[in-house]
């Protein structure tokens, strides 16, 4: 195998990739668009499998600007939704962290004023 060859495996094989990966963004960006109807999803999928490398280039220029915006919406939506589900699991009410409080001052963990700063902050 000569050094041109394996050259050009590396780019045929970068050139494959990169398609996967615009085909695949151009699929979750169709099915993540609530503003397209079906009829229009599905046409975007058939002239997808059926010409593929102008469809791309179709969607990228009629549609691309907008890809940015949808998947950045979805990734906040997301980490809106993990942050609050976060919220509810770790948040404990006011009276369970004097409760701990009390315990760590019973056990002398802490000093009174530091209970006194853990129950202000329950508190607050």
């Amino acid at each position: 195998m000569t050094f041109l060859e394996i050259l050009w495996f590396i780019l045929i094989s970068f050139v494959f990739i990169a398609y996967l990966m615009v085909m695949f963004s151009i699929i979750t960006d169709i099915f993540r668009d609530h503003e397209i109807s079906g009829v229009a999803k599905a046409a975007w999928l058939i002239a997808l499998i059926f010409l593929p490398f102008l469809t791309a280039i179709v969607y990228m220029v009629a549609r691309g600007g907008g890809m940015a915006e949808r998947s950045s919406r979805s990734t906040h939506a997301l980490v809106d939704r993990q942050d609050a589900y976060i919220r509810e699991v770790a948040q404990t009410s006011p009276a369970d962290q004097i409760t701990q409080g009390r315990a760590l001052l019973d056990k002398g963990s802490i000093t009174q004023a530091e209970f006194d700063r853990i129950k202000e902050k329950a508190l607050a």
